[in-house]
């Protein structure tokens, strides 16, 4: 592509080469502008005309949108310039636009790039089910999706991603609280076989019965959060003991009815556990209380 046209402002020395006078395709946007953070594109594109054309000829092919690197906040009209010509993203995270993040707002972007693997909406509370069921049905390659803090996930939403989306192998569900058993076993049975990092954080409403079913159906599962899932206990800790080989790492704080017996089996395979064990717990505290502490070996 040729670069625009551009009175110079006054007199070039003879020689000399200015910026846009450089290939676009072959050099400016490979080596310089993939180079130049978001930010300073809102900048760059606004001083002259020809750098606007080769700013959004560089948003054109992004591959990864990140809005963060705009900054803690971006305006809903900056977005939307960003984001209007992009057709091949294969990343998007928005959660710096959860305040404002709306229907209207994601399903074009979602429907302009069915190439998308990984999807960060956490704690955009303004979407609703319409915004998940576009990502399902448009976006079949998706592998990660976080929705955490996203209190309008229902079961309702799950089923319909569990049902199009078949190389889902991350999904954060933190804090979504209207989630119940029914629908966390629904998800395993349909897509448990690939799923490998899954986070029911913070949710009242899930217990042993959805984890004794993510047990049985993901043999491929590698992490797991149950911090604060009240209602699991023992019995969901030991069928993952039983039936999870690839498990790597396990969350369980505020899980008052995890006891540490139906924890030791994991610990023994090396798996990375976020409560200590109760010896260890009384020996830190020992440790913390009298002086002669640091004589206690605490690898008993």
């Amino acid at each position: 592509m040729e670069p625009p046209m551009e009175p110079s402002g006054g007199e070039q020395e003879p020689g000399a080469v200015r910026l846009l006078d450089l290939p676009w395709e072959d050099v400016l946007l490979p080596h310089v502008l993939s180079r130049v953070p978001l930010r300073q594109l809102l900048r760059l594109q606004r001083v002259s005309r020809a750098f606007r054309a080769l700013v959004q000829l560089h948003l054109a092919g992004l591959r990864r949108f990140d809005a963060a690197q705009v900054g803690p906040q971006i305006p809903r009209a900056a977005l939307a310039w960003l984001l209007r010509d992009a057709e091949g993203l294969q990343e998007l995270a928005l959660a710096p636009c959860h305040e404002w993040l709306s229907d209207e707002d994601l399903v074009p972007v979602l429907t302009r790039n069915p190439q998308l693997r990984s999807v960060a909406l956490a704690g955009c509370g303004q979407l609703s089910r319409r915004a998940l069921g576009a990502l399902a049905e448009g976006c079949p390659r998706l592998q990660r999706l976080s929705l955490a803090h996203c209190d309008w996930v229902d079961g309702l939403a799950l089923r319909g991603l569990a049902d199009r989306c078949p190389a889902l192998e991350e999904l954060d569900l933190t804090a979504c609280r209207q989630l119940k058993d029914e629908a966390i076993v629904y998800l395993a049975q349909r897509r448990g076989a690939g799923l490998r990092s899954l986070s029911l954080a913070v949710n009242a409403n899930v217990g042993d019965t959805a984890v004794q079913e993510l047990a049985r159906n993901c043999p491929e599962l590698e992490h797991l959060d149950l911090t604060g899932c009240l209602r699991v206990g023992s019995d969901g800790v030991r069928t993952l003991a039983e039936y999870c080989p690839a498990l790597r790492s396990l969350r369980v704080r505020h899980c008052h009815h995890v006891a540490e017996p139906s924890l030791s089996r994991l610990r023994k395979r090396g798996v990375d556990i976020d409560v200590e064990p109760p010896l260890h717990q009384a020996l830190v505290l020992l440790q913390d209380m009298a002086g002669f502490a640091p004589f206690v070996n605490l690898q008993v």
